[in-house]
């Protein structure tokens, strides 16, 4: 349940790790940070696919000095968090909703009772999907005062998002073959391939961090997907394209997306964007998957949009006292 720490990735100070249990009985490594003074509220970092906590350090550290709270998890089946079959290298899923029973997990054993309100959601990419779906399927109240949601996986780029890639999926999956790698597929994690080649990033610094995190760690990474997390995942963002489904989505969101993406479909995040009641989208130039992971210039186009979307507890209750003060209020 530890966290990783190296030279050139460095845990923030205060940590507090945590074990999460799903309904269903997945054990997750969670943990959460709190900022010097009073909170502005919490934010919840979501990964994506194959990533783990220590991934975020930088990033945590950033929202620790914007004066908030940070909670995050390993999802199952990745970093340190209870894998779900016996080959460590693969990542696999069983049921397209078992990332809501992770994030129900999260957010009742850990958000509830150690993090001050409001609680804002930044997630990315397949982590952004499942934010995404988890909102659209609540019957009660929204847990997110706003969801920033970056590179979401709404559909996959290229081959991996035509209908033959989806129909190949349930064909193996049919057959009992769900835990196989995907055709290609293999246990190198996508930072053990070389940086000309990768389609994560434009920034070789951050890019050569991660890899050398996993290989100080190798229990962290995660190979290429099995072939039942890609046949989970054609149904997630079947769910989220389906009639009506971003329209049930009542949390005010900002979605990001990289002009020179490679992994996730760019013109299905602009398109989703469109049928939100209170949402918009952003695509960053020359920014590649990993927003958050990108070259400074991107990264500060990031920064930028959050703090201009992301208010603090302090921030709504000035706007309230405003709103109060006006003639006719």
């Amino acid at each position: 349940m530890e966290l990783i720490d190296t030279s050139a990735n460095r845990c923030p100070a205060g940590a507090n790790i945590v074990g999460l249990r799903t309904s269903d009985g997945a054990e997750l490594r969670a943990a959460w940070w709190r900022p010097e003074g009073v909170p502005r509220g919490t934010v919840a970092l979501v990964q994506g696919r194959a990533e783990f906590i220590e991934k975020y350090f930088e990033v945590i550290g950033e929202l620790l000095s914007r004066g908030f709270v940070v909670a995050t998890f390993d999802w199952r089946g990745q970093g340190l968090s209870r894998r779900l079959v016996r080959n460590r290298a693969k990542g696999h899923l069983r049921h397209s909703v078992d990332y809501r029973r992770d994030l129900d997990a999260f957010i009742r054993q850990l958000l509830a009772p150690d993090c001050p309100k409001p609680w804002f959601a930044l997630a990315h990419s397949m982590g952004a999907a499942a934010v995404l779906d988890h909102s659209a399927a609540l019957n009660g109240p929204e847990p997110f005062a706003r969801i920033v949601a970056t590179a979401p996986m709404i559909d996959l780029y290229g081959f991996p998002g035509s209908h033959t890639a989806r129909r190949l999926a349930a064909f193996f999956h049919a057959l009992g073959l769900s835990r196989m790698f995907i055709p290609g597929g293999g246990a190198k994690t996508l930072f053990q391939k070389p940086f000309a080649r990768n389609v994560l990033t434009g920034d070789q610094r951050r890019f050569v961090r991660a890899a050398q995190l996993l290989g100080a760690s190798p229990a962290l990474g995660i190979g290429d997907p099995t072939i039942g997390w890609a046949y989970s995942a054609y149904h997630l963002m079947d769910r989220l394209k389906s009639d009506g489904c971003a329209e049930r989505i009542r949390t005010p969101a900002l979605l990001l997306a990289a002009a020179d993406e490679r992994l996730v479909s760019t013109p299905a995040i602009e398109a989703f964007a469109r049928r939100l009641k209170t949402g918009s989208c952003l695509v960053l130039s020359d920014s590649r998957h990993e927003i958050m992971m990108e070259r400074a210039g991107i990264r500060s186009e990031f920064w930028a949009a959050f703090d201009a979307f992301v208010p603090g507890e302090p921030f709504l209750h000035r706007a309230a006292e405003e709103a109060a003060d006006r003639p006719g209020s």
